[in-house]
């Protein structure tokens, strides 16, 4: 254990001392630790009187190294940015966190050299908005990219499981505590993402609920973490233009596919595009920016990865193209479950439809 890290994890459980306090502390004491055990008399000269109080009281009833064994119990991590471990992306912008507290394996994701991409948007989708949250993020995944998002209901949801559906990896940005599973709703995903599909991170200490203004600062790390931001949909007033004005201010490039005008929740992408972000129809512009080509899975590889009703349905284009009225009757499925499982195959590449509207397997 980096024996300064109970200093960084009390500075970071007193919510009142955030980045930009704690860096003046650290700047006018000279390291964490007299920053953490100076007098308050001393303190009141960088944080003023009330904070200076304030603290010397938390101090006073917290035990750092007490609340250090209580989180592993509870197998969190805990990183503070002098470790090697703590992502260095975060450590370039204008208020890294004091600490990261995360869930899941961090191994599996590659912070320093993995294609990380956020792909955000509004609680409130539009069944366009889904599809092509889907899309984008089930492309970017086959594709090796890492969907970072903050496990919201509507595009956010989407976008991480998007990403679990077709093998790649996600990680979760909280505006809460790791321990906290919100929304409540989401609780497969966050226990999915914590056993084998990524990790879970939160600058906030475990037990913080959700309070609204702690989801304005998590934006900046989703931005933070990754190489660029994909918007999908949002209002004039969405959290995912906050956002995406955190990555332009981070140097990080702003992505926004085409929505239509008619719909409320094509404001904040299509002000992005007024804006100057990168106008994207299909993953290729994404890769383009970035100057990657990434070979995708082979069709064939991909089809051994069929399950359940996407092989069943498959198994029914092989002789020749179907509508979907006609593979209802012959699946014995619903008309929805048959046309979510022709999405999605055709987001991966296997199946598409054809001039005469039927769908077949992908010639090419």
């Amino acid at each position: 254990m980096d024996k300064n890290l109970p200093y960084y994890l009390g500075f970071s459980h007193f919510l009142g001392i955030g980045p930009t306090r704690f860096a003046a502390l650290i700047s006018y004491f000279g390291n964490v630790k007299k920053a953490y055990e100076a007098k308050e008399k001393d303190l009141k000269e960088v944080i003023g009187a009330k904070w200076a109080e304030k603290f010397a009281e938390f101090r006073a009833g917290f035990d750092p190294i007490k609340k250090l064994d209580e989180l592993r119990q509870k197998e969190i991590l805990t990183i503070a940015c002098d470790e090697k471990n703590y992502p260095s992306k975060l450590l370039n912008i204008p208020d890294p966190p004091i600490c990261l507290y995360v869930k899941g394996n961090l191994n599996t994701i590659d912070f320093e050299n993995g294609y990380l991409i956020a792909v955000v948007g509004t609680r409130k989708p539009t069944p366009y908005g889904i599809q092509i949250a889907r899309k984008f993020s089930s492309e970017l995944a086959q594709s090796g990219f890492i969907i970072v998002s903050g496990m919201a209901i509507g595009i956010d949801t989407t976008a991480h499981w998007a990403a679990i559906d077709n093998g790649g990896k996600t990680v979760i940005v909280l505006g809460c505590g790791v321990d906290i599973v919100y929304p409540a709703i989401n609780r497969r995903l966050y226990e999915k993402v914590i056993n084998d599909a990524g990790v879970i991170i939160s600058e906030f200490p475990p037990g913080q609920l959700v309070e609204k203004g702690l989801f304005v600062a998590r934006n900046r790390l989703i931005s933070g973490l990754s190489m660029g931001v994909v918007v999908i949909e949002g209002a004039e007033d969405s959290g995912a233009l906050i956002t995406a004005k955190y990555a332009a201010n981070q140097g990080k490039e702003v992505f926004a596919p085409p929505a239509p005008l008619t719909s409320k929740m094509s404001a904040a992408p299509n002000l992005l595009l007024k804006q100057g972000a990168k106008l994207v129809i299909s993953v290729d512009d994404i890769l383009e920016e970035f100057n990657l080509r990434i070979v995708p899975k082979k069709k064939a590889e991909m089809e051994k990865e069929l399950e359940g009703e996407e092989k069943i349905i498959f198994e029914f284009l092989q002789s020749e193209p179907k509508l979907s009225d006609e593979i209802v009757n012959l699946a014995k499925l619903s008309i929805d479950q048959v046309l979510n499982v022709l999405s999605i195959l055709e987001i991966k590449g296997i199946v598409e439809k054809n001039s005469e509207g039927k769908y077949q397997i992908k010639l090419s």
